[in-house]
């Protein structure tokens, strides 16, 4: 596997994952979802349900986006 090289060459920036913020963000919409859903008022409206934008940020999340490496550098390996 000495030979072996990244398919795609991107690589994130300052952060390990954003999976940790995306499932803190996912619950948070799925709890105000089911809140809105659940009060009398707004069983027939559903133009009022949140959106993840209104719920959470990206710009707030642990990880600064991805950035694209050429194929000479040390991190095109594996």
């Amino acid at each position: 596997m000495s030979r072996s090289r990244r398919k795609h060459p991107i690589k994130g920036l300052a952060g390990r994952s954003d999976k940790k913020d995306k499932r803190h963000a996912n619950r948070r919409l799925r709890r105000l979802t089911k809140i809105c859903l659940s009060s009398s008022d707004l069983q027939q409206d559903f133009t009022v349900l949140p959106v993840m934008r209104e719920v959470s940020d990206p710009w707030d999340f642990s990880k600064d986006g991805k950035i694209r490496i050429d194929s000479t550098s040390k991190w095109m390996r594996k």
